[in-house]
């Protein structure tokens, strides 16, 4: 399992870090982690995050 920092997430998906924020509040993205406790960096799932761009595509397709 890899894990994307903000940033890397940020350059993979192409959003902003406050859409993605908005997203995420929405149930609409893949939800952080936070390995390292509440207070700990947050984190995303990389396969996470492709199986939803994946729908994305799906859902375009349809």
């Amino acid at each position: 399992m890899k894990l994307l920092t903000k940033k890397q997430l940020k350059e993979k998906v192409g959003y902003s870090f406050s859409h993605i924020d908005r997203l995420e509040k929405a149930n609409r993205f893949p939800q952080r982690v936070k390995p390292f406790g509440r207070n700990g960096r947050a984190f995303w799932v990389d396969e996470e995050v492709d199986d939803w761009i994946a729908n994305l595509l799906l859902e375009r397709g349809s």
